[in-house]
């Protein structure tokens, strides 16, 4: 994510330029109520019901069913990647003009700048997080789609020099269909991510939403009408991961793959993909490490820690997780961050409020979620940490589980080797730098990034140097904007996700020899 928790000043400077420069709603919104109560799959630029009939779809708030969503079978997933293939193989998207392609892709984010609202409160009621948090993921979803889509005319070839009787270059080409596989912790943000990229190569897509939180994404499907995307460009559909999840990865038609999830279930999809040798990225989180030196300003790192652990309910795939901390500074860290915990309020997004960042933790996205990070402390307590504060689901209906601390944890308990994905501080201890970075790398997922508190410079660059992580960031818990490059590293997965890295992992490269 990105450092727009940060800054109420420059949110507002964001939202002044978003507002200044929406063009005319091009159709109504979806609805006049809060929230509509069936939400269509769109395949080959219609809204069509499901094969697989539908899906009731809760709001982890509060427990009760908010909409009912089209679930897709492996015939919709045919049809749409029927329909992708037949505009790609067309021409209808590669072909234009890289400005023109680009600005469509602008124009999406435009459409959801437009309906900033209505698509907020779509996002808190069907996967929980505060208002103020949907609001901070939209931003950071249009802003993809700005930065992608200027970036589509830099997609430049190169010559190779060679003798006057030949001349040799190479251009980058589409890789055809996109095959998207979308978890439901940022229903708008992370599949914005994949969309924007893709389409500002010239791809076109077939998206499967989680079952969890699949309605935000619908809100995509209606901007790709709006900007004025050929029909089958995008295709957006709900479907179960054994039927039509199934389908799509294994579809000899599709010729690219984006997975984000978990390694379970990756693993699964990628064994059906590598069937046809059908090239991807992948990112599947893991436990990412910060290190906490002696001379670390615990102000700042309990600032940092309100986001980095508790952000989203701790459903963050670069969460701050694991705390290793030098043994000088463990009681008071521990402490400080008990305290920490219990001064957030927990309840549903819905009544967080709007605006400013606060002291306010929605629920675990479902009951299964919380459940599973309720069997890990339990498995931390038994072998022999302390849960110093929360560790119990919160009463009520909903998926609440308290802000937890604990304190005690061994490299070998199961809460320093999985990636929890719940509100979980797991806090460590080591006395010299290099026990520190042997910790850091100790899990089996290791984690996409790593959070180094400290003023020592040499602290710093010894374990950027050393961890094994994707992204090493100084006193700090969030990683940057669409143009840093962002991806898995090690088990974590391959291939950027941001920046201009990302563009590479959506094209082809083509060599053309001509003789002269």
């Amino acid at each position: 994510m990105s450092s727009v928790f940060r800054s109420r000043r420059r949110a507002t400077r964001a939202r002044h330029r978003a507002g200044a420069t929406l063009p005319p709603r091009k159709e109504a919104p979806l609805s006049d109520g809060p929230i509509q109560s069936y939400w269509p799959n769109y395949i080959d630029g219609k809204f069509c019901n499901g094969g697989a009939g539908r899906i009731a779809v809760e709001d982890p708030g509060t427990g009760a069913v908010l909409a009912e969503q089209a679930l897709a079978g492996p015939d919709d997933v045919h049809r749409a990647v029927a329909a992708a293939r037949r505009v790609h193989r067309a021409g209808a998207l590669a072909d234009l003009h890289p400005m023109e392609r680009g600005e469509m892709v602008r124009s999406i984010g435009r459409y959801l700048a437009e309906n900033r609202e209505e698509i907020k409160r779509t996002i808190t009621l069907e996967q929980g997080k505060p208002l103020f948090e949907a609001e901070a993921e939209l931003r950071l979803a249009i802003r993809l789609f700005e930065y992608f889509g200027s970036m589509a005319e830099s997609l430049e070839g190169r010559s190779v020099p060679g003798d006057d009787t030949r001349f040799d270059f190479t251009v980058y080409e589409p890789l055809g269909v996109s095959a998207q596989f979308m978890p439901g912790h940022y229903p708008i943000y992370i599949p914005s991510r994949a969309l924007a990229v893709a389409l500002t190569a010239g791809n076109t897509c077939v998206m499967k939403t989680s079952e969890l939180a699949p309605l935000s994404a619908g809100w995509l499907a209606h901007a790709a009408t709006a900007a004025g995307l050929p029909d089958g460009a995008v295709n957006i559909l709900c479907g179960r991961r054994a039927d039509a999840g199934a389908a799509l990865a294994g579809h000899r038609d599709i010729n690219h793959l984006v997975f984000i999830g978990q390694s379970a279930a990756a693993t699964t999809v990628l064994a059906r993909a590598a069937e046809n040798l059908v090239p991807g990225i992948v990112e599947v989180g893991g436990t990412s490490p910060t290190i906490v030196f002696e001379d670390a300003d615990l102000d700042e790192f309990l600032a940092e820690a309100r986001m980095g652990t508790y952000l989203n309910a701790g459903q963050f795939c670069c969460g701050m997780y694991r705390i290793i901390v030098h043994e000088s500074r463990y009681d008071e860290l521990v402490d400080r961050s008990v305290a920490l915990a219990e001064s957030l309020t927990v309840g549903p997004g819905i009544e967080s409020g709007d605006g400013d960042f606060k002291p306010y933790m929605g629920p675990l996205d479902s009951i299964g979620q919380r459940d599973r990070v309720l069997a890990i402390i339990d498995d931390a307590t038994r072998a022999g940490a302390k849960c110093v504060t929360g560790g119990s689901a919160v009463a009520g209906r909903g998926s609440f589980l308290a802000p937890t601390v604990l304190r005690d944890v061994e490299p070998h308990m199961r809460v320093a080797n999985e990636e929890v994905f719940g509100p979980v501080m797991a806090v460590m201890r080591f006395r010299t730098e290099r026990e520190a970075i042997e910790l850091a790398n100790a899990a089996w997922h290791s984690g996409m990034m790593c959070g180094v508190f400290t003023r020592d410079l040499r602290h710093m660059l010894r374990a950027a140097k050393g961890v094994r992580a994707g992204h090493i960031v100084a006193n700090q818990s969030l990683i940057g904007g669409p143009e840093v490059p962002f991806g898995g590293y090690g088990r974590g997965g391959y291939g950027s996700l941001k920046g201009r890295e990302a563009l590479m992992g959506y094209v082809q490269r083509k060599n053309v020899l001509l003789n002269v």
